[in-house]
């Protein structure tokens, strides 16, 4: 991975065989990112993604071993514990230009993932709701 901040964006490249959610959260680590939007595409080669169903508060989860083009992934950092909490979700199209999406657990990349993180001024925790089963933005 490699980054360069311009103003309140951090415009990042996520190389060939990088998880993209283990690089984002050390970016975040390391440049004590704690509120943040984050925008990217590009192509990977192993992605798992989920669906989250409230009425069980079950994950479904499905993995893809096979190259995607990222047409979309989006999210936001905000802080949970004290730690850096990322809710990606992803649009990735396979060879067949047919399109999955869900919720993000890994991206490997194969080729490479151009990214922008842009802080946003203010800080937004998380906080367990019970009703959904889901840490929610926590305003404080």
């Amino acid at each position: 991975m490699e980054y360069r901040q311009f103003g309140d964006t951090f415009l990042v490249r996520i190389d060939r065989g990088e998880e993209i959610v283990a690089s984002l959260t050390a970016l975040c680590e390391k440049e004590k990112i704690i509120l943040a939007q984050v925008d990217a595409l590009g192509a990977v080669d192993h992605a798992v993604v989920c669906l989250y169903d409230v009425a069980s508060k079950t994950f479904f989860r499905k993995e893809f071993n096979e190259p995607m083009e990222i047409s979309s992934l989006c999210g936001t950092v905000t802080q949970k514990d004290g730690k850096p909490y990322l809710h990606l979700h992803a649009t990735l199209c396979d060879t067949g230009l047919i399109a999955h999406g869900g919720h993000v657990n890994e991206l490997r990349v194969s080729a490479t993932c151009e990214m922008a993180v842009r802080l946003i001024a203010g800080e937004v925790g998380r906080a367990h709701d019970d009703a959904t089963g889901l840490n929610l933005f926590r305003f404080s």
